[in-house]
């Protein structure tokens, strides 16, 4: 599953000149609209008719964006979402049983073509993990399946009180492939992870909430305004130290108290060479909010 970063055939960036673009392509309608207003990119699945379940393209085209998102220096958050009354219902199952065979998601075995091997490089899940900017989910309805390891892949969820939450796998006669085996033991602990997925039990976002899956659940006429509001705190820091903070959680599951207080040492370095730093004090010494500008 080779991203094309260069070639985003359903991305659309609704900036003030783009924000009316055409919703269809020569390949047919979008199926993740990409949309960037006040720093925050919102990346949108968008196949409503089929509860947003992921088709080989939307796979694709997550990674694009999610990419694209994370390279814009104007972009310091990054809001996924979806669509109608469902966040992502998991893999678009009739698709993924005609798509090519042998890469991640694939129902079939390898074709001809086929080497044995995969790429992971540019799966959502591997993305969303290794991406800088700090990622929020909106979970404006159901997720299962790949739809719930794509939230739990995010920094932060919040979510509509109506939204559940399935791990579904063990009923399919699967397991999660799409990293909920290393995100959903380290954020609920072994045991309550274990009685998650072995039963494939639904949540509702108040159980989500108290295990700590989600940091908030809103009502759904106040959800949209609540994760813009969200998104917008975080943005309106600065984005470099946002980034680096990210960087050394993300190397603090994996390194030792030392090891992760050095290297957010030399993280701290370049930092205070930038004029967002300059900024952050002279505003906090003149009791004004700052203007970062990434710098």
């Amino acid at each position: 599953m080779q991203g094309q970063c260069d070639a985003l055939r359903f991305g659309i960036v609704n900036d003030s000149a783009a924000a009316t673009a055409d919703p269809t392509t020569a390949d047919g309608p979008r199926e993740v609209r990409y949309e960037v207003r006040e720093h925050v990119a919102t990346l949108t699945l968008d196949a409503r008719e089929r509860m947003n379940t992921i088709s080989p393209v939307m796979l694709n085209d997550i990674s694009d964006l999610l990419l694209r998102a994370d390279r814009d220096a104007d972009v310091r958050c990054i809001v996924l979402t979806g669509s109608g009354r469902a966040f992502c219902a998991g893999l678009d199952l009739q698709a993924q049983q005609a798509g090519p065979k042998g890469g991640l998601g694939s129902l079939g075995g390898g074709d001809g073509s086929f080497t044995g091997e995969f790429d992971l490089r540019s799966a959502p899940p591997v993305v969303l993990h290794n991406i800088d900017t700090p990622t929020v989910c909106a979970l404006n309805g159901g997720a299962a399946g790949y739809g719930l390891d794509l939230a739990l892949g995010c920094d932060i969820r919040i979510a509509a009180e109506n939204a559940k939450l399935n791990s579904g796998f063990a009923k399919r006669g699967i397991l999660p492939e799409s990293g909920g085996t290393w995100l959903l033991p380290r954020m609920v602990g072994y045991a309550k992870a274990a009685e998650i997925v072995f039963t494939g039990r639904t949540l509702t976002a108040a159980e989500a909430l108290e295990l700590g899956l989600v940091n908030q659940v809103v009502s759904a006429e106040e959800f949209p305004k609540r994760t813009e509001e969200l998104a917008g705190e975080i943005a309106a820091n600065a984005p470099l130290a946002v980034r680096a903070i990210k960087r050394m959680m993300r190397a603090a599951e994996t390194e030792t108290f030392e090891q992760n207080v050095h290297h957010v040492f030399l993280q701290l370095l370049p930092l205070l060479r930038t004029a967002d730093f300059a900024e952050g004090v002279a505003a906090f010494m003149e009791k004004r909010d700052p203007e970062f500008q990434g710098r």
